[in-house]
């Protein structure tokens, strides 16, 4: 069930499908947080090489944006998962939330994207840079990055949606193998459980990816801007759970 939802998710959103995974596996298969953060990213990669096929299918991939994406993802990727014993998910968390209520706002008041102009080294880096904050997010959290990613691409390039949704794809599937990678010699991954989730969301998001082809751009970003909204208010809400547990252990 996590694995359909997920893949539909990720072919419709462009996303890795793991602000799904994660939590279905912490509330349905009672696994512990840290191992369904590595786990996600292992179940991400092939869903969401799945989902790209079906972008890349009707050329709605960015090939050099994802190259620069990737160059600063990869790096982000191995400092993320590096990070997951030590940086506290609360402070995190309560961050990714305003920079993802920030970019919902945005996408709602401009709805559109017309096309990203001729590539410049300002670009060049600014990509790299988000990359490197996807990248990180990603091994910290256990999700692709999309949610960060699209928005960024749209909002900054001016990347049309369906086309940041591919690129987004193309670029989660080298970051979310790192991550897999580093977390795998943290002991942080359960493969079995990934590839049940895997296998489930692979049929899913090449549905979700056809469905994605032919929505609107207005109909898409409203979704996108929705889904961004849920994904914040969840955070926060696990956020504001985690302060309350803390404090009780400090009471006891």
């Amino acid at each position: 069930m996590v694995g359909l939802a997920a893949g539909l998710l990720s072919g419709v959103f462009g996303v890795g499908g793991g602000i799904l995974i994660v939590p279905g596996l912490v509330s349905l298969a009672r696994m512990d947080q840290r191992t369904s953060h590595g786990t996600s990213l292992a179940a991400v990669l092939p869903i969401a090489a799945s989902s790209l096929v079906t972008y890349w299918v009707h050329d709605h991939v960015d090939w050099p944006v994802a190259a620069w994406l990737v160059v600063g993802a990869v790096v982000g990727a191995v400092a993320g998962t590096a990070l997951l014993n030590v940086l506290p998910h609360r402070t995190l968390a309560v961050a990714f939330s305003v920079v993802l209520l920030v970019s919902a706002i945005r996408l709602f008041i401009s709805m559109g994207a017309e096309g990203r102009g001729a590539m410049h080294l300002a670009s060049a880096i600014a990509l790299v840079v988000i990359g490197l904050v996807t990248g990180i997010l990603s091994g910290l959290l256990g999700v692709g990055g999309g949610v960060v990613m699209v928005p960024a691409m749209m909002m900054l390039l001016h990347v049309e949606g369906v086309v940041a949704k591919g690129t987004s794809l193309a670029v989660i599937i080298p970051t979310a193998a790192m991550g897999t990678w580093r977390n795998r010699s943290n002991d942080n991954v359960d493969l079995r459980a990934a590839g049940v989730v895997a296998t489930s969301g692979i049929v899913a998001a090449v549905a979700g990816g056809w469905i994605a082809a032919r929505m609107s751009d207005s109909v898409s970003n409203f979704l996108f801007a929705t889904l961004l909204i849920v994904v914040a208010v969840r955070l926060l809400l696990q956020a504001r759970r985690e302060s309350r547990s803390d404090v009780t252990a400090v009471v006891e």
